[in-house]
C-alpha cells in the first residue's frame, strides 16, 4: 500500500480514485453491481466511505468515470495522429481504426459491460466527451448527436457479436457503408 502521508493532496485524492475505480472493476467482474455495497468496495480499496463520496456520486458513477478516463487517455495519446491523419485525408479513419483498435485492448471490460447491462455507461462516458454539447448551434448538435449515436450502435453491436473484426475491418465496413467521411 501507498504511504499516503508524502503525498499531495491532488496525488493522495488521485490515489484514493484509482483504487475506488480498481476495487469496483475487480468486483463487479465476479458479481452483478446492485450486489455489490460501497462497504465492499472501500474495503477492498483501502478507503474510507468519506473518500468515496467526496469522489463519486453512486458505484455507477464509479465505472463511468474509469471508462472516461481510459477513453481520455486513448484520446490524449493519438489526438495529433488524427489531426494529422484528418488534415491529409479529410477522413477520420485512422482515428475509428485506433478506436476499435482500443476497444479491442480493452475487451473484457467491454464485454464485461455488455453481460451485466451496463454498456450504456460506455455510451454516456463517450457522448459526454465527443457528443453534442449545449453551447453548439442546433444543427451542429443534431448532426453531432446522429454521427455520435450511430457509432456507438455500432460499437455496441459488434461488442455483443464477439468483437471479431479488427479495427480496419469495422473502418472498411463503415466506409462500405457510407459512415465514414
Amino acid at each position: 500500500m501507498c504511504n499516503t502521508v508524502q503525498l499531495s493532496n491532488l496525488e493522495r485524492n488521485s490515489y484514493v480514485r484509482e483504487q475506488i475505480e480498481t476495487a469496483t472493476m475487480h468486483l463487479l467482474a465476479e458479481r452483478e453491481l446492485r450486489e455489490i455495497s460501497v462497504s465492499q468496495v472501500t474495503e477492498a480499496a483501502g478507503v474510507s466511505r468519506v473518500s468515496f463520496y467526496r469522489n463519486y456520486e453512486d458505484k455507477e458513477d464509479v465505472v463511468k468515470t474509469y471508462i472516461g478516463r481510459l477513453i481520455l487517455g486513448w484520446h490524449k495519446e493519438n489526438a495529433d495522429r488524427f489531426v494529422a491523419a484528418k488534415a491529409e485525408t479529410g477522413k477520420d479513419d485512422v482515428m475509428f481504426e485506433s478506436l476499435f483498435g482500443f476497444l479491442k485492448d480493452h475487451v473484457d471490460l467491454f464485454t464485461l459491460l455488455e453481460k451485466r447491462g451496463m454498456f450504456y455507461l460506455f455510451k454516456d462516458a463517450f457522448l459526454g466527451i465527443y457528443g453534442p454539447k449545449p453551447e453548439y448551434p442546433n444543427g451542429v448538435a443534431y448532426v453531432s448527436a446522429f454521427a455520435f449515436h450511430g457509432i456507438c450502435g455500432w460499437i455496441e453491436e459488434w461488442v455483443r457479436r464477439g468483437m471479431r473484426e479488427s479495427g480496419r475491418e469495422m473502418v472498411a465496413l463503415l466506409a462500405q457503408m457510407g459512415s465514414l467521411g
